[in-house]
């Protein structure tokens, strides 16, 4: 297939995935001479295993600027998009899903259960949806609740197309989503340690779930998705802070009332359904007015402030209008 790369990627900013390429070049090299598993480093070893594939797609341009499906920005090396991130089902710590991930995900065969208030309810195999569906790239911004940020160029379809062609019933209010429950293959979700209660739930209102920024990604970068960023299916919401994202998707309920989600269920004092970023709105433990851009370093942190809506508000503040964002949070 063949790859068709942004306009906006550089040279200078993928230079991260071209030296993961030339790790693995070298890798095949020691490893014709048996040096493999002796002297290699054990992370070295883990990046051998690529299972992601080119992908066709439209790719984005500056004319999808004014609806928000493109930035300028420079975009976030591969590398720290794919070695910096929380997917608890993996681990707790920020390397652990690029850690733990890429040997333990089997992502085909796979499916996602639709159910609920639809006229076309059903198991969908992810070969089956993704016929019914033109890929297009979007780069956006990434808000992390934690206070860092990405822009990162994801590959998918709207989630508004999947819900126009499942049809909704006047009986859906809310979508809800749900992750891959899989212990033996996502260590994370059998560690003592996990705080989550498991599976992986989230939820939008049906407005936001038809918004036109609202991504169902199956790609980034010009490649399939990578296991411990949420292969092979995720949402991306890009207004909203990242753990509203759901990653590895097996399960899309309609219902007539809000779901409980995840973080909810464990703080809600803390995490919201909404979770619209909002720097007027601080966290409990800390402020939401800034982010640090990715990537950043000890003589480079990249602070800068954080914008209304992660900077998408000509796009999604008429979906809250009259509301309470400090209630709603």
């Amino acid at each position: 297939m063949l790859i068709k790369k942004s306009e906006t990627i550089k040279s200078s900013e993928i230079t991260g995935e071209s030296q993961y390429l030339k790790r693995r070049d070298f890798i095949k090299g020691a490893a014709a001479m048996g040096l493999v598993g002796a002297a290699m480093p054990k992370q070295l070893l883990a990046e051998e295993v690529d299972k992601t594939k080119p992908l066709q797609f439209k790719k984005a341009t500056a004319a999808g600027e004014s609806k928000g499906f493109y930035t300028g920005e420079t975009l976030t090396p591969y590398k720290d998009v794919t070695s910096y991130n929380n997917f608890y089902e993996f681990g707790m710590g920020k390397s652990d899903p690029s850690r733990f991930a890429p040997d333990d995900l089997i992502t085909d065969p796979w499916s996602v259960k639709v159910a609920g208030h639809i006229k076309n309810p059903g198991t969908y195999h992810m070969e089956d949806i993704l016929k019914r569906f033109d890929l297009e790239e979007r780069i956006y911004r990434l808000r992390c609740v934690e206070a860092w940020s990405m822009v990162i160029p994801w590959i998918g379809f709207t989630l508004k197309d999947m819900i126009q062609w499942l049809e909704p019933t006047s009986k859906a209010k809310y979508v809800a989503f749900e992750t891959l429950y899989d212990p033996k293959q996502m260590p994370g979700q059998r560690s003592f340690t996990s705080i989550i209660h498991w599976p992986y739930r989230e939820g939008l209102r049906m407005d936001e779930a038809m918004n036109d920024l609202t991504l169902m990604s199956v790609g980034l970068y010009g490649k399939t998705l990578p296991a411990q960023n949420g292969a092979p299916i995720r949402l991306v919401v890009p207004w909203k802070y990242g753990f509203k994202s759901i990653k590895s998707i097996v399960g899309i309920h309609f219902l007539e009332s809000a779901p409980e989600t995840s973080w909810e269920r464990l703080a809600p004092n803390e995490y919201g359904f909404y979770a619209n970023v909002n720097p007027n709105v601080s966290h409990p433990r800390w402020s939401q007015a800034t982010e640090r851009r990715l990537p950043s370093g000890l003589f480079d942190f990249s602070r800068r402030k954080t914008e209304i809506f992660n900077g998408y508000g000509d796009q999604v503040a008429d979906l809250y209008k009259g509301m309470d964002l400090r209630k709603n949070f």
